[in-house]
């Protein structure tokens, strides 16, 4: 068999490698995306399958943040530019940048009465970034001055 034959047979061996782990890969991930929903969008497009893991972003609605006794589960409604509301329910320990009137991202699912129960809360910080030996500069003094 000439080179340039075995050259050819190698490379298309090497593609069809990459095509099929490329196949395998995304099989493998079919059940782990979450797709992103808006309550706005819920509104428009209705609701995802009961049980389908998505993911619900939004502010938290001011003053909806309430902590029932078990100590661990929260319930608060999560809201968009378009005023679309969606309730959310969470069991766990909430990070400590979770707040009111703060951007949050809810990893779940929704329930047959609309309402959300997340699994895991990723709660968006200020963009602002002020490193720690300037904020309390700023705290005592109301502006930042090295």
């Amino acid at each position: 068999m000439k080179p340039k034959n075995q050259r050819l047979i190698l490379a298309g061996l090497a593609l069809g490698a990459v095509a099929g782990a490329g196949l395998l890969a995304a099989v493998g991930l079919e059940d782990r995306a979450a797709f992103f929903y808006s309550p706005g969008d819920e509104a428009k497009n209705g609701l995802p399958a009961p049980g389908q893991a998505v993911r619900l972003g939004g502010m938290v609605a001011d003053k909806s943040i309430q902590r029932e006794t078990d100590g661990v589960t929260i319930r608060f409604i999560v809201k968009d530019s378009t005023q679309h509301s969606t309730p959310v329910r969470f069991t766990g320990i909430a990070p400590d940048l979770f707040k009111e009137n703060s951007g949050v991202i809810a990893e779940g699912s929704f329930n047959a009465d609309g309402s959300f129960t997340a699994t895991n809360l990723l709660a968006k910080h200020d963009e602002n970034y002020v490193p720690p030996e300037l904020a309390g500069k700023m705290h005592k003094t109301g502006s930042v001055k090295p």
